[in-house]
C-alpha cells in the first residue's frame, strides 16, 4: 500500500523530514508551555490528565481544578492543536517512510510496514481532531457524558498508533546506523 509521501523525490524527503522535525519540535515545545497552567493536584498530567479522564465525574473534577485562565489556556491549546496534529502526524509518518526504505535497502525485516504506519499516523490525528471536539465540548458542558469516554477511546488509540510510529521510525534508524557500520 503506497502513501503519498512515496511520491515525494527520494532527493527531498529528507530534507522535508528535517523541517518537519524542527517544527514539530518547536510546538511541542510551545505546546508544553501552554499546558503548564493546566497541571493540578487533579491533573498531574495536565491535558494528557483531561485526555485521559474517561468519566464525567473524573473530567469534572480535572475542569474544576482550574481557574478561569488555565481554562483559556486550555481552550487555546486545544485550538493550536489542529496546527500540532497536520505536524506530528507527517513528521512522524515520514519518518516511517524514511524507515522502510532504510530497512528496505539494507533488507532488514518490517520493511514493508512503514507505509502502513505513515497511514496510521494520519488516522492518529483525524482520532487526535475528535478528542478535541470531546474535550472542547467537556469544557463548554462541564464534563458531560458521554465525551470523556469518546475522549479517551481517541486518546488511547492515537497515542498507541503514536507509539507504534515513534519505535518504528527509530527501528528504521538503528538498523540504518547498523547497517552502515557492517559495511565499513
Amino acid at each position: 500500500m503506497r502513501h503519498p509521501f512515496q511520491s515525494i523525490k527520494a532527493s527531498s524527503r529528507s530534507r522535508f523530514f528535517w523541517f518537519l522535525l524542527a517544527a514539530a519540535v518547536l510546538l511541542t515545545v510551545i505546546m508544553n508551555w501552554i499546558s503548564q497552567p493546566l497541571i493540578t493536584p487533579a491533573a498531574p498530567y495536565g491535558i494528557v490528565s483531561f485526555e485521559l479522564a474517561g468519566t464525567a465525574a473524573r473530567s469534572h473534577l480535572i475542569i474544576a481544578s482550574w481557574d478561569k485562565i488555565a481554562r483559556l489556556y486550555a481552550a487555546f491549546g486545544l485550538g493550536l492543536d489542529y496546527l500540532y496534529m497536520v505536524v506530528y502526524s507527517f513528521t512522524i509518518g515520514l519518518g516511517c517512510i524514511l524507515a522502510a526504505e532504510a530497512l528496505y535497502r539494507g533488507k532488514f525485516p518490517l520493511g514493508s510496514f512503514g507505509a502502513l504506519l505513515a497511514w496510521g499516523l494520519w488516522l492518529a490525528a483525524l482520532l487526535d481532531a475528535l478528542e478535541n471536539i470531546a474535550l472542547a465540548v467537556q469544557l463548554l458542558e462541564q464534563g458531560s457524558s458521554p465525551w470523556p469516554l469518546v475522549a479517551l477511546v481517541c486518546a488511547s488509540a492515537k497515542f498507541s498508533l503514536i507509539f507504534l510510529g515513534l519505535v518504528y521510525a527509530f527501528y528504521g534508524l538503528a538498523m540504518h546506523a547498523a547497517g552502515r557500520l557492517t559495511r565499513r
